[in-house]
This record gives structure tokens, sequence and C-alpha cells, in this order.
């Protein structure tokens, strides 16, 4: 008997393809596929309604094979299962929102607690507002708590810290205060522009990344291959995104060390970046510039040489103040050795993106599962080994080099895109498909399912916060509160991309 059966990035198969079997069957084959070998992780695992039960869909990736194990089981509703997480932590998360949307239990799970209190939860009357913080009986320890309401405009979250003294013990991270529905609207809207300007906005600082995702997998729905000009665009965006967040980021992670000159440079270094994107396609952050099967900003020579005056500024600015910041003792007296996350800690969570391979754990979609121009570029991740703030800064240094190396290679040879053809994208009856990418903070994972008649019955959103938020809570312990703003920075997760 098959168990799972196996695709690639970007493929889409029959739903009836997707093998099932009893849960215990289920949970054996995922946890002995991960048991032991770093190579391979979960990158999705929900639940959907089906003819009155739930069934379940586990998301497997090896990224020695470059595959995606794909398996099922169907449970009811309400019932009361054995966890995988007790086996693997990667399952933490995942469970529990299985458990929020639909009520099913776990005998096992390590801490069962709500994940995001999604308006289309179970239990109304699991409320953010009695949340079930971990607590402690102890004269000599106290708790610190910040947020929900932060300053500015970021989003929404809580962080409770158990510190003796300036020492912290244990963080707790809790978010789910503000949804806006992303999943469902992808059922509700019918209009591809509509579903195509939903998948911008999942987050906001990874437009390239979850847009690309979207029309990837709408194509593979869709049975369309895009046109070398299509890839080409995505991909170049993508490395260009990458460049602009990571170079705010660097200003930020300069903020707060209170190192002025440093957030000063690099916050200005960010700006013409970004406002590429507003001379190649009018936005910013690149809204607009990726649709499927077609595009509405051809990339022209005049936008290559543009870009090649843009870098050109850039260079010899951006590795002076590198240079400068990675030499300067107040600097790496605050990066080295805080906020550390061992590989084994990285594993056990499940950690992607560039928060893994600053652990040493080679976690990169560009290279396990390559998708558009990736295909080529025999991109090689850059991987550090401290797992500190500093590994991660140095990761934010050199994939900036690197990236800027990718897009001078790719303009060499823009594609012609006076041939694209405008198809007609209508998705097949009946049809399971998944799509990776590699975003700037790390692995994206979008799954559709479809009806009958075409239409999209399920829309799953995976962003890399999903994941990493807790090797952030992981990174704090032990080290001074006054460390939390900078560890926080050197993973700069996503409020919006947890909770949608």
């Amino acid at each position: 008997m098959n168990y799972i059966v196996s695709v690639n990035n970007n493929q889409a198969l029959p739903l009836k393809d997707i093998p099932e079997q009893s849960y215990y069957t289920f949970l054996e084959i995922n946890i002995n596929m991960l048991n032991n070998n770093p190579l391979r992780h979960c990158v999705n695992y929900f639940g959907f309604e089906q003819n009155g039960s739930i069934r379940l869909i586990c998301c497997i990736a090896d990224d020695s094979t470059h595959q995606i194990y794909l398996s099922s089981s169907v449970v009811n509703k309400g019932t009361t299962l054995n966890s995988f997480t007790k086996h693997n932590l990667n399952f933490e998360k995942f469970e529990r929102e299985i458990h929020e949307n639909f009520n099913i239990k776990y005998t096992d799970h390590p801490w069962f607690k709500p994940v995001r209190y999604a308006d289309n939860r179970v239990d109304k009357s699991e409320t953010v507002a009695n949340y079930p913080f971990f607590g402690f009986d102890s004269e000599e320890l106290h708790e610190v708590g910040v947020g929900p309401v932060h300053a500015g405009i970021i989003e929404p979250g809580h962080f409770r810290f158990i510190c003796n003294g300036e020492q912290i013990m244990h963080l707790e991270i809790q978010l789910g205060y503000q949804h806006r529905g992303v999943e469902q609207l992808f059922l509700k809207k019918k209009d591809l522009l509509q579903r195509t300007i939903l998948a911008e906005s999942i987050a906001g600082d990874t437009t390239v990344g979850h847009t690309t995702a979207f029309v990837n997998l709408w194509e593979s729905l869709s049975g369309y291959q895009p046109d070398q000009a299509l890839q080409f665009s995505r991909t170049l965006a993508l490395e260009i995104e990458r460049i602009a967040i990571h170079t705010g980021d660097m200003s930020a992670l300069c903020t707060d060390i209170a190192y002025q000159l440093g957030n000063s440079v690099f916050g200005r270094l960010r700006t013409p970046i970004i406002n590429y994107f507003q001379e190649w396609c009018g936005c910013r952050v690149a809204k607009g510039l990726i649709r499927p099967g077609r595009t509405n900003f051809p990339y022209t020579n005049e936008l290559a040489n543009r870009l090649l005056a843009v870098f050109s500024a850039y260079e010899p600015d951006f590795n002076e103040m590198a240079e400068k910041l990675f030499k300067l003792p107040s600097a790496l007296s605050r990066f080295e050795r805080t906020g550390v996350v061992t590989l084994d800690e990285a594993k056990s969570i499940g950690t992607v993106g560039m928060a893994a391979r600053a652990s040493g754990l080679s976690r990169d979609i560009r290279a396990s599962h390559p998708h558009d121009l990736y295909t080529s570029l025999n991109h090689q991740p850059i991987i550090k080994h401290h797992g500190d703030v500093y590994s991660r800064a140095q990761i934010r240094k050199e994939e900036i080099w690197q990236s800027i190396g990718y897009v001078k290679k790719m303009i060499e040879n823009i594609p012609d895109f006076s041939k694209l053809a405008k198809p007609e994208l209508k998705p097949m009856p009946d049809t399971f498909a998944i799509s990776l990418v590699e975003g700037w903070r790390g692995e994206i994972c979008h799954c559709a399912i479809t009806d009958s008649k075409g239409e999209l019955m399920l829309y799953k959103i995976k962003d890399p916060s999903f994941h990493n938020w807790l090797a952030l809570a992981q990174s704090v312990r032990n080290n001074e509160i006054s460390d939390f703003p900078i560890c926080n920075k050197s993973f700069n997760l996503s409020y919006c991309g947890h909770d949608l």
C-alpha cells in the first residue's frame, strides 16, 4: 500500500491521489520520516472539512531529494488523538491550530494553548483576554509584560518575561490580537485580481515573496508553465526585496545598540533600493509587479542600467559601513554570544530561513526546492554556526552581497517580454497544489485545494514567522532583559504573517 505520494515544488495533483490512512499509520509514517533526518521538515500540516469529517494533510519537504511528501488521514470532529508533537516539536504549533479550528484534542501535547484566536475558531469562549500564560510561585522571580500595544504602526503582540533580576529565565510570546481573515477571503473573493492583491497584503514587508508563492500556486492549479520572462521578473524582484529588507534590518540592529552612524547610513541606503521598485512598477514595496500568467511592467535595458547605477552608489557606502560595524568593539560586544539558538534547538523547533542558517542548519528553498530562475542560479546558502545576533547580522550582510551578484548576473541576459501571452488561467477541479518560496525572512508555503467545479475550497498560508517565533523566545533565555530588543530585531518576525 502507498502511504505517501511525492510532488515537486509548484506541482499540482488530483486530491484523490493523496493517500488516506488510519490516524495511527498517518502519525507513524510522518514521525518516522522526520526523526533523525535533519534534511526533512514539515512545511505545512492542516485540516479542512470534508463530508462532515476533518481531513488532515501533512506536507514533509526533503531537502536532499527536492521532493515534498504528502499524506492524509480523515478523523471525526471533536475527537481526541495522540499528538505528533510528543515525538517531534516541529508539529507543536500546527497541532495547536488544528485544535483551535476543529476542536480536535490531543492526549499528550506538551503545552496545549491557543495560537491565534481567529474569528473562525470553534470555541469562542477562549479569548486572548484570558490567555493561560505560564505562571510561577516564587519570591525571587518577577514578571515583565510588554505590549500588546506597541509604539508607531507595529502590529499588537504580547511578550511576558519571567526574570531573576535582569536575567531572563523564560519568555512567552502571545500573538492573535488582530486578524484580517486572509485565508477565508481567498475563498470569498472570486476575482483573480482581488486574490492577487490579497496575496500582496499577507505581510507588508514580503510583498514579492507571498505574491510569488500565490501566482506560482495559481499557475500550477491551472496547468500553466510561466514564460522565462515571468520567472525572470519574479526572481529579480525577490532578490531586490531581500537586499532592501536586509539593509533596513542592518539599520535597525544599529538602532538597538545605540550606534547612530550605522542606523543613519544603512537606513539611507535602503531608500534607493525600495525607490527602484517605484521606478519599475510604481510602488516602493512592489505591489502591482507580480501577476498570474503575465506582467504589467516588462523589464527593459533602461531599467537594468538604472539598477546598475543604484548599485554603483550603494555598494561602496554599504561596504564601508559594514566594515566599520563589524570591527567596532562596542557593537561586537552586543552582537557576539547574545541571543544564541543552538543547532539542536533550531532542528527541534523547526526553524527556517535566515534564522536556521545562522545556527548551522542549511534550510533554503532556493537550493532545496528551487523555483523560477533559481533552477539555474546554482544558489549556495550562506551558513553560520554560532546562532547568535552576530551570526544573524553576518548573514544579512553576506546575503546582500550574494543577491547583488545574482541580480547583476541576471540582467546581463534580459528575456524577451514582447512575446508574453495572456493565458486564461482556470484551476483544475478536485486538485491540490503546493508552492514554496524562499522569502527574505525564510520559507513561505501556500497550499490550495479546489472543489469539483474548480473553485477554491481551501487556501492555506504559512509565513516563516509561524516557525520562528518560538526560536526568538528560546534565544533570550539567560540573556539580560536589556538584550531583548537586539535579539528581537535580529529575527525581525512578522505579526501579521502569523495572525493572518
